[in-house]
This record gives structure tokens, sequence and C-alpha cells, in this order.
């Protein structure tokens, strides 16, 4: 793998603690670990797959990372602990104050389970990380079977998504 830069788009998701406040301050800590940074608006969804859980908040941003995806794994997850993330105390998918998931790295396709798979390997299920995705990149294509997000996107059930429309939250 190559430290070449290559466009990468993450999702970000909280539902404990503060998640308003802490998904605009994780934005900002990306800003410096990514190029040319844009962000999607936030939105709230209710909990997939465990359901006695609040609601989360879910954005997505993008930007061009200078290394290889493990070492972008090691510098997400280095914010997510910077929030208070242990994933050796969580129930798997349940509450957690930031989750950062690496959607895409360009056309890459990593299979270095259980570590790193790149495309997200739920990405193609998950309404509430496709939306944000579309709203940075409408033509982003899924790098393993070239399909469109935006037509898997509309072939999936209704998953609760709402726009959450913050008055002071400010969309790069």
């Amino acid at each position: 793998m190559t430290n070449s830069s290559n466009p990468v788009i993450l999702g970000l998701g909280s539902n404990r603690g503060d998640s308003k406040s802490i998904l605009r301050q994780a934005v900002a800590d990306l800003g410096a670990l990514l190029e040319e940074l844009r962000c999607s608006p936030i939105y709230i969804s209710k909990p997939r797959y465990v359901l006695d859980q609040p609601n989360f908040f879910n954005c997505a941003v993008a930007g061009n990372f200078s290394g290889t995806p493990m070492q972008l794994l090691a510098s997400v997850q280095a914010i997510e602990a910077k929030y208070g993330r242990d994933r050796s105390k969580e129930r798997s998918k349940g509450e957690r104050t930031l989750d950062i998931d690496i959607l895409i790295m360009g056309s890459l396709v990593v299979s270095e389970p259980p570590v790193l798979l790149i495309p997200h390997p739920m990405l193609h299920e998950r309404k509430f990380a496709i939306l944000p995705l579309l709203n940075l990149e409408p033509e982003a294509q899924d790098p393993r079977t070239g399909d469109y997000y935006w037509k898997i996107y509309e072939n999936l059930e209704s998953q609760g998504i709402y726009y959450a429309d913050f008055d002071d939250y400010n969309q790069r």
C-alpha cells in the first residue's frame, strides 16, 4: 500500500453524551487529519440491530488522506478514544460517545479481517451511513461491485432517518 493521498469518506455517529457537540468537535479534529475536509449535515436516526438505546446523530466527512488504510484506522480510533470510546466496555452495536467508520477510501478494497474492511462491510444496508455519504459524493460507487450508492439507498426500506436542523451547526 502506498502513502499517496486517497479520497476518503468517514461516517460518524454518536448517541451517548452531548452528541451534537461531540460530532462538531470530532469533525474539527478530522480537519487536522484530512485535507480539503467537507462535512454533511447531521441526521438523527433510529438505532439498528440493538433497539433499546437512544437515537443516533450521524454525519459524514470527506477529504483526502495521505497514508495507508491502517494509519487512517489508527488515527480515527485515537479520535474515538479522545471522546471516551472504549470498545472493551461497550456492547456491540450499542451506545457510544463516538463511532467513526471508514466507509470508502477511493477505489480501494481492503480485506484485513477482523481489523479492517473497506468499503465498510455493512454500508450497503445502512441508510444512516449512505445518506450523509451521498450528500458529499452523489455519484459514489461501491468499489467492489460498481453499484451506485444512490441506487442502493433507494432500494433499502425506510429506517427512520431525519434531518437534524441545528441552527448553530455549520456545514463545511
